[in-house]
């Protein structure tokens, strides 16, 4: 007797208890599977001295090293005078000392999987009944805690140093709690960013090559914190950190969506085919367009239908940005502009320079030259911040507009002159603005979210085309309008203000 299985009608499944779930499982049972890899990782990794020798030996040595050269840099100060520099010094080694073994052990994050796949101890990990997002975590989280153990051990010996040494340091507590919040995000930053390229990769020659998109960026921002800490100006330090936060976010639930151990096991050798990537990049380009009308009709204008996210994120800041630009001038009596005399159609001339950012008042060409290369600039740069230069490519003139909407010296007449001389070209160019900020966003956030049917080059790909489509399709031609009416138009309005 044979049966048939009815498949006319679909087989339910269960409905899911409320509560928060990675993958298929409760949050709670995948923490605990992933946290079974990540024993596992760290009881490896402390057992190969081979890394964890140099790093700790580095960890313990380089403390004791910038104690001795703290000790020479505030005798320096001292003997010249700059003795009270010392404080605003003495923070920064920490911050250093913390970033030198998460550097060093970055190498554990690379070898993640690429390293076990290379060893060929990589089929068995990814034949266990975990999901491949418990998997990622387990190794995530793994690769985090030797470079953190380091960074914190490194930092509580310069910092006890200082502290029962000759300097008798008396740091406060929040900056203790600031320097080690500093110290591991960024380590969790290099780290999460470290394992994404390790589970693209085939060999730990590309892993490490590729490394430098990480230690790169990372190693300007630790200078550019050193120069906030040594200028006394650490509230920066906060809105690093939660930056950092938000990048560490994107980069761990970017590499938990992409990460696919079939593909892992099945990529054989990266392979970079620049004739492919230019047919597709061409193809999204041109469209099915035959003339330069259907070519506005049926790509420019739907990529423009492609960016109503963005926009509305650009819109935020951007209005965020005018009112920031206008608070630090009313709140700020020190930034205010002084009353140099200067005929209103010089000061006129100077805002729209500055709201330019650098170029040649009276110029058209290097009006759009100088808005073209800002734009292009946030566009590239975009591709490595996720979006975010794009996004202050875009916004900041708005926020030199809105601190000259501030000042003082615009009250009565000059309010009127300026809002004739400066906002009828900025109204123009705002599309503009919006269009190019948008496009850059969508560029740098596509990685993170690319469409389902999609790989992350595809996407990548699609959204560049779309950037270029609407920079020198629609971004540009506005530009050149808006140039025109700066140049011939504004001085014309302000003149009839004054009565000439």
């Amino acid at each position: 007797m044979t049966t048939t299985l009815d498949t006319s009608t679909p087989v339910s499944r269960p409905p899911r208890a409320a509560g928060l779930y990675i993958g298929e499982h409760p949050f709670g049972l995948a923490i605990r599977n992933a946290l079974v890899i990540t024993r596992r990782e760290v009881r490896d990794s402390f057992r190969d001295w081979r890394i964890m020798g140099p790093i700790f030996v580095l960890t313990l040595i380089f403390p004791t090293m910038a104690q001795a050269g703290t000790a020479l840099i505030t005798n320096f100060f001292e003997q010249n005078g700059a003795g009270p520099l010392s404080n605003n010094f003495l923070p920064l080694m920490p911050m250093i000392i913390g970033f030198f073994p998460v550097s060093i052990s970055l190498v554990i994050a690379l070898e993640t999987f690429v390293g076990e796949k290379e060893r060929r101890s990589i089929e068995p990990l990814l034949s266990t009944p975990l999901t491949n997002s418990e998997l990622y975590i387990g190794k995530t989280l793994a690769a985090m805690l030797p470079p953190l153990i380091a960074a914190y051990l490194g930092i509580t010996i310069y910092v006890s140093g200082l502290i029962f040494g000759a300097q008798q340091w008396r740091p406060a507590v929040d900056l203790i709690f600031q320097l080690v919040a500093l110290t591991t995000v960024q380590a969790l930053v290099m780290v999460t960013g470290a394992v994404v390229v390790s589970s693209q990769t085939t060999s730990t020659r590309a892993a490490n090559l590729l490394a430098s998109f990480i230690i790169i960026p990372v190693s300007l921002l630790v200078m550019f914190e050193a120069f906030v800490m040594i200028t006394n100006n650490r509230y920066i330090l906060w809105y690093i950190i939660i930056g950092l936060i938000v990048a560490d976010v994107i980069l761990f639930t970017t590499g938990a969506r992409i990460f696919n151990r079939e593909e892992l096991l099945g990529r054989q050798m990266d392979e970079i085919n620049l004739r492919w990537a230019a047919q597709r990049f061409w193809r999204a380009i041109r469209g099915k367009a035959t003339g330069v009308g259907s070519w506005y009709r049926d790509e420019v204008f739907p990529a423009v239908g492609r960016l109503r996210a963005p926009l509305l994120v650009i819109v935020f800041c951007l209005v965020a940005a005018l009112i920031g630009g206008y608070a630090v001038a009313r709140l700020r009596p020190d930034l205010q502009l002084p009353d140099t005399g200067a005929s209103w159609q010089q000061t006129i001339s100077d805002m729209n320079t500055w709201s330019e950012l650098g170029a040649v008042a009276g110029n058209p060409g290097s009006i759009v030259t100088q808005n073209m290369r800002l734009f292009i600039f946030g566009t590239l740069t975009a591709v490595f911040s996720f979006g975010v230069f794009g996004v202050v490519a875009a916004v900041a003139p708005f926020g030199v507009l809105g601190f000259f909407l501030g000042q003082p010296i615009l009250a009565n007449d000059g309010l009127r002159l300026f809002i004739g001389g400066v906002l009828p070209h900025r109204l123009i160019a705002l599309p503009a603005i919006l269009l190019a900020g948008a496009a850059a966003l969508r560029l740098g956030a596509v990685v993170v979210h690319p469409p389902s049917d999609q790989t992350v080059t595809e996407a990548w790909l699609s959204s560049f085309a779309d950037a270029i489509k609407i920079l020198f399709a629609l971004v540009m031609p506005i530009l050149i309008v808006s140039a025109l009416v700066e140049v011939y138009v504004s001085p014309l309005i302000v003149r009839a203000i004054m009565g000439q």
